[in-house]
């Protein structure tokens, strides 16, 4: 490994993530990347995580716990790991999703050869069972504000920013990742996409409809806290929710 590559800060918020989290980090731990640390902040959660996260960190010193005396939320967590974050590229990892050992070696290298300002990657799918799904949410080599306005097709586990470019996750009632991704885009012009199934986003096991309704709730939000008025957020988010029914109908047939 070239000891000038980039160093890249790995952000990971774990809240009551003891059945998932060490496969999580092990997809880290394989990386044929290996100039990275992985900031592992602790929600206050009230199973094991804790010491399941300083196992691991006693096994790598690549491995940084930190943690909240009380539970605050993905937005505040991965706000406070970025601000101890060394690396010039920030890289994101849900403590129940892995990654494809050459994630981060492919990834970097599109930044540099782009010099893209964010990057995203395919995701591919599995339940919470571990059962794997054939359909692949594809990334586009370049994707535009406006499509990624209609429906985020960038998973927060695929995600990976130049540190000067980073924004704070919003607090409050909206999906915090995608209003950050579009104010990024918006901004840069683009994102760069790889269209390689790097990511393995596990899906939750509860998928009722009153959960539905909550997230296109929290779509909504995202659309207001960008700058859109009440009707173009309502029509915007009518538009989402088709586009994620219709994904989610996809990933249960394959």
């Amino acid at each position: 490994m070239n000891i000038n590559q980039p160093l890249v800060s790995i952000i990971m918020p774990a809240y009551n993530a003891k059945a998932t989290i060490q496969m999580s980090v092990e997809s880290v731990l394989s990386q044929t990347y290996h100039n990275w640390e992985l900031l592992i902040i602790n929600d206050a959660s009230n199973d094991n995580t804790a010491s399941i996260i300083q196992l691991l960190a006693s096994r790598d010193s690549r491995i940084i716990p930190l943690s909240n005396h009380n539970n605050q939320g993905v937005a505040y967590s991965r706000n406070m790991a970025i601000v101890v974050a060394k690396g010039s590229l920030l890289a994101f990892l849900d403590s129940d999703d892995m990654w494809l050992s050459n994630k981060l070696e492919k990834q970097v290298a599109l930044m540099i050869s782009t010099n893209a300002v964010i990057s995203y990657t395919a995701t591919s799918y599995i339940n919470a069972e571990g059962q794997a799904s054939k359909f692949v949410l594809h990334a586009r080599p370049i994707l535009g504000y406006k499509e990624l306005l209609r429906r985020n097709i960038m998973s927060c586990s695929s995600v990976m920013v130049k540190r000067d470019a980073m924004l704070s996750f919003p607090q409050g009632f909206m999906h915090e990742d995608y209003t950050v991704w579009l104010k990024i885009v918006e901004k840069a012009g683009h994102a760069h996409g790889l269209d390689e199934p790097l990511l393995i986003y596990r899906l939750g096991a509860n998928t009722k409809s009153s959960n539905r309704i909550k997230s296109a709730r929290m779509i909504f939000g995202s659309y207001r806290e960008v700058g859109y008025g009440f009707i173009a957020s309502v029509l915007m988010m009518l538009r989402y929710a088709i586009h994620s029914i219709s994904k989610r109908a996809r990933i249960r047939r394959k």
